[in-house]
């Protein structure tokens, strides 16, 4: 029933739905306490009503988002509780004394200060957004950016400023309680003069000393350290907070490559979830401002996602597009037409070309270019399972997808099922559950279904440390989770330190890498997450969730894994560890390897998850395992030769790429050239290539010219 009510009412958590009851049942409560009338009953549903919407705020719950949407927001919450005040105050028979006259004048006076304080606070807000936010660039000695007004002025300013009148609220109400107006004109006192007081702060941060330069003076900031840097290859990327995951996969690349790399985001949500990097990043939210970017130096841009916005880079003829995508698998998503727009396709290996051979979707052959993966270089071979050790099983299924499709996770029909059989087998072996972050974000069935697994693993991992078979060495583990403590406190205070203080714009002023603090963080993580095994016992089930430890990590730690059809089976291909992928969409067997080539050298589950003792034989006796041969060979032609090394390969295809740009562009220039005879040819040239900063005063976001 619970569970229930918290779905309906698209709330996280009963603590939640208890709150929005609070607020919802609080209100008409507080009226019946003004008509009986009753100064304490009063008091304390006001008391309740703040502290629950308050509770909601700070949860940034949905609901909070619906009530301002039916006229319900915060001011009028506030509003209609102050309303009832004065009800209260009229039916205790005080509407001819001063005190009512002071709450109504108070009320009115306060809700007056609301204005200029929204007025001034969205005014600075807006003075202080820049046109480009950027990270690892220097601006700082190009223009002046001055220090954000205190946090404490701005960040949820509206809020603060209506929860002012709890002292003109708690005065009143002492002093219809005490009939002693001296309490109520103190607290009105109090909630005007804080009132004014807060407006008059804010004053000083609308001056322009106080704000950023103008638009086009920041854009020529910008263009000045781009001539200066003259970067050659670019990663694009344009997504939602949730798809940050699919450009922080390639920032490690970015850093490795031999050309002057820059990243150019198109959303500041983005930017806010980008990991930390040594690349300059230039965060472009609007289209023109992107095309009038002096980016002639740029000879290789590459795209790690299929959207609209990439139409704005995609325009420029004098460097050279290439798709390469967030991972390599058989969905769908990795055949997509839209890739024909793309110079080039770059695929991991002979798969990728392959699978737009059969997709036949107009990407020609000769386009696609096999790179390898770069980002798979931290993925351990596997050497067998240690002595004294049992074998670990990863179960990584990936999410349901928005298509309903039931073949895109095991999760629902299936999850529990190879979970059971897992933490059940004999002999046994640790499960390590890691879901997809997106699980159960569009089906309740597969949010139930995670749910419940993680429920079981989290029994049965109880159920083990209770076993006496189970030993552990806790002096051993003790000692990791001080060193966990201590590595964590360290990147607390390295990620304080280096991290971005105040708003957008003084993050771009001051949000250059120290490159030695970016080393110790990296060092300090390869040592967080060698602690992190070594803190629990090496037989103890576990759910993972969140950012750390990282898939890869969990790669290296597992034995085998079990999956669904995603870039996770191309990615852990790569150890030659054996895995499991499971035929969710009941195809068949045969079906299944025909449509899905990373599964060729998979054991094949069904929903009932019976064949995962093939799986597990094969973990326990490598000597015997049918599939270690296919394995191998399966990983050259999904991910390409050991050597050169992925890397290279990389840097290979941006060298070859970058040379075919420049021979175009000088033969452009040749044929611009060899027109000037000929005004009419020479303007229709000019055309063709249209220049990086003439984009029109009445061009609009989204709309080009060309």
């Amino acid at each position: 029933m619970i569970s229930t009510a918290i779905r309906v009412a698209r709330v996280g958590s009963a603590a939640e739905l208890a709150a929005a009851a609070l607020v919802m049942l609080g209100f008409p409560a507080l009226m019946l306490a003004a008509l009986v009338p009753s100064v304490p009953a009063f008091a304390a549903l006001a008391a309740v009503t703040y502290l629950a919407d308050h509770y909601l705020h700070r949860k940034g719950s949905y609901l909070i988002n619906r009530l301002s949407k039916v006229r319900a927001g915060l001011s009028i919450r506030f509003l209609i509780r102050q309303l009832l005040l004065v009800l209260l105050l009229a039916r205790l028979s005080l509407s001819d004394d001063l005190i009512f006259y002071g709450a109504v004048a108070c009320f009115i006076a306060f809700y007056g200060l609301q204005a200029p304080h929204g007025a001034l606070v969205t005014l600075i807000r807006n003075r202080r957004r820049m046109p480009v936010a950027t990270r690892n660039i220097d601006l700082k000695s190009r223009i002046r950016i001055p220090d954000a007004p205190p946090r404490r002025l701005l960040h949820r300013s509206a809020e603060k400023m209506l929860h002012l009148d709890l002292f003109a609220v708690v005065g009143i109400l002492v002093s219809a309680q005490l009939e002693s107006a001296a309490f109520g004109f103190f607290g009105i006192g109090l909630t005007v003069g804080l009132g004014v007081g807060y407006v008059l702060r804010l004053l000083p941060y609308v001056r322009s000393a106080k704000t950023p330069p103008r638009a086009e003076t920041v854009l020529a900031a910008v263009d000045d350290w781009l001539a200066g840097h003259k970067p050659q290859t670019v990663l694009y990327f344009s997504g939602s907070k949730d798809s940050a995951y699919q450009v922080n996969m390639w920032l490690e690349t970015m850093e490795q490559l031999d050309t002057r790399p820059l990243i150019i985001l198109r959303e500041r949500v983005i930017l806010n979830n980008l990991a930390p990097t040594t690349v300059p990043v230039i965060c472009v939210p609007g289209g023109v401002h992107l095309m009038n970017l002096d980016l002639s130096t740029v000879r290789v841009a590459l795209y790690a996602a299929n959207v609209g916005k990439n139409i704005h880079l995609l325009r420029v003829p004098t460097m050279k597009h290439v798709f390469i995508g967030h991972g390599d698998s058989d969905k769908l998503a990795s055949v997509n037409p839209y890739s024909k727009v793309y110079d080039e396709v770059w695929s991991a290996g002979r798969a990728g070309r392959d699978r737009y051979a059969l997709a036949d979707v107009g990407v020609r052959d000769d386009d696609i270019v096999e790179v390898g993966r770069p980002q798979l270089a931290p993925i351990q071979s596997w050497q067998g399972v240690p002595e004294g050790r049992i074998p670990t099983v990863l179960y990584a299924p990936t999410w349901e997808g928005w298509d309903g499709n039931p073949g895109n996770t095991s999760i629902v029909l299936a999850g529990e099922n190879i979970v059971q059989r897992l933490v059940t087998a004999d002999p046994p072996v640790r499960v390590l559950y890691k879901p997809h972050p997106f699980t159960g974000t569009v089906s309740k069935d597969a949010k139930a279904a995670h749910q419940r697994i993680a429920a079981l693993v989290e029994k049965t991992a109880a159920e083990r440390a209770a076993d006496s078979r189970f030993t552990a060495d806790s002096a051993a583990m003790d000692r990791a989770k001080a060193e966990l403590a201590g590595i964590e406190a360290r990147l607390d205070e390295l990620s304080g330190a280096g991290g971005t203080k105040g708003d957008e714009a003084e993050a771009t002023r001051d949000g250059v890498v120290d490159v030695r603090r970016h080393e110790e963080i990296a060092r300090l993580r390869a040592e967080w997450n060698d602690a992190y095994w070594r803190s629990f016992p090496s037989y103890e089930h576990r759910v993972i969730t969140g950012a750390q430890p990282r898939l890869y990590d969990c790669f290296n730690v597992s034995d085998a894994m079990v999956s669904d059809i995603s870039s996770v089976v191309s990615d852990f291909i790569a150890s030659g560890k054996p895995y499991a992928v499971t035929d969710s969409g009941e195809l068949g067997v045969e079906e299944f390897k025909q449509q899905n080539t990373a599964v060729r050298a998979a054991v094949i589950l069904s929903n009932s998850a019976v064949e995962l003792g093939d799986l597990l034989d094969a973990v326990r006796d490598p000597s015997g395992d049918p599939l270690a041969d296919a394995r191998t060979e399966l990983k050259q032609y999904l991910l390409g030769p050991a050597e050169p090394t992925s890397i290279d390969q990389f840097n290979a295809a941006v060298a070859d790429l970058a040379a075919k740009a420049e021979a175009r562009n000088i033969g452009q220039q040749s044929r611009l050239g060899a027109a000037n005879a000929d005004p009419a040819e020479t303007t229709e040239l000019t055309n063709a290539v249209p220049g990086q900063r003439a984009a029109s005063a009445g061009e609009t976001d989204g709309v080009s010219a060309g």
